[in-house]
């Protein structure tokens, strides 16, 4: 599956929608909805909600996760808000404030 990447000088302002894996090397707000992978790399920085098939964060999100399969914290990400996701990995060092939900859907 083919990746579409906002590049570190790109801000984006409204919502993004697709089927492709999105990696996040500037900044958004808004929401984000895919069916892919969306991966939050170092220096990233968003303001918001991220509904997507997994959700990989190194960089800064302030906003809600969801994932139907897993979200990862990685090593110096921050996350402010509450992640939704049947299985959750949170690295030493991440910085992480607000709920988890790991109930799966069926």
């Amino acid at each position: 599956m083919a990746s579409t990447v906002i590049g570190s000088s790109i801000v984006v302002d409204g919502e993004i929608a697709g089927d492709e894996d999105l990696v996040v090397r500037g900044s958004i707000k808004g929401k984000i909805h895919v069916q892919g992978k969306v991966e939050v790399e170092s220096g990233a920085n968003l303001e918001a909600s991220i509904e997507a098939g997994a959700v990989v964060v190194a960089g800064s999100v302030a906003g809600d996760l969801s994932a139907a399969e897993r979200v990862e914290l990685c090593a110096d990400s921050t996350v402010i808000g509450d992640i939704r996701s049947p299985r959750i990995l949170i690295a030493e060092g991440a910085s992480f404030k607000g709920s988890v939900d790991m109930e799966v859907q069926g």
